[in-house]
């Protein structure tokens, strides 16, 4: 609920901030409909939930598999002058991904014949991420020519969770790294599972910048770079590290309605 609440009060700052009209928001809403740009946006985004600079524990990446990440949003782009305007909108996407990655001495805890493990691991851990969300953002413009570039925050609830996976073809050393060594294959019964999804934070804040490219008066595409200020997972989780950070590049079209 005080989540919720959260995304409540973000989606009247960014229609007052649009409007400039605090003390009344049907005329402001109004003057939005009539003076903006109002476009619907269909996307795909390619990323991951990674580290800030890559930790000496992350040896190399495996292999990386594109997931089902859409991105479906409206959004109003209203003038400010000359050249400038601000934008915000309401999208529902999803930042998902699955790795694979060698590692050594990475902690971590995992879940094996109905014992929880911790310490640090040696060996390649598979990791799949979903996250699938209601993101609010509030972009200042600049018109130049067909293009229309933009940067600014947004805000996103996360609905829909998953942070799982597994630890196989190494060894675990218990508690630290000259603990007892515990030897992890590739099977179901050999390998370590683990499954943190109920550790993710449910709200998101970031950066957006990206630029729009309108093909006529109605048609353009688009492309993002959304950066995550917010660690994936709640502050005081420390089973894994270093801590995770969602960083996506969108793509799609734009169609005008307005």
């Amino acid at each position: 609920m005080k989540d919720m609440k959260k995304i409540i009060i973000a989606a009247v700052i960014a229609l007052t901030a649009l409007t400039g009209s605090a003390f009344n928001p049907i005329r402001g809403a109004a003057n939005i409909i009539r003076e903006s740009d109002v476009n619907v946006r269909l996307g795909y985004g390619i990323g991951g939930t990674m580290p800030i600079g890559m930790p000496a524990t992350i040896r190399h990446l495996n292999t990386y598999k594109l997931q089902f990440n859409p991105s479906l949003g409206i959004d109003v782009d209203y003038p400010l002058q000359d050249n400038f305007g601000i934008m915000a909108g309401l999208q529902l996407e999803n930042k998902g991904m699955e790795e694979d990655a060698l590692v050594k001495n990475y902690k971590m805890t995992i879940e094996r014949g109905g014992q929880t493990l911790s310490g640090v691991f040696t060996g390649d851990v598979t990791t799949k991420v979903t996250q699938w969300m209601l993101t609010i953002p509030v972009q200042f413009t600049y018109r130049y020519k067909a293009m229309n570039f933009k940067f600014g925050p947004y805000v996103s609830y996360v609905g829909s969770r998953d942070f799982s996976g597994s630890a196989h073809n190494g060894y675990l050393r218990v508690d630290d790294p000259t603990g007892a060594k515990v030897e992890l294959g590739e099977g179901k019964d050999e390998r370590g599972d683990y499954d943190f999804s109920k550790d993710m934070r449910r709200m998101h804040v970031g950066l957006d910048l990206g630029v729009d490219w309108h093909f006529n008066n109605r048609i353009g595409a688009f492309a993002d770079l959304t950066w995550g200020l917010s660690r994936v997972h709640k502050t005081g989780f420390n089973t894994i590290e270093p801590p995770l950070y969602p960083v996506y590049a969108k793509f799609g079209l734009t169609y005008r309605l307005k």
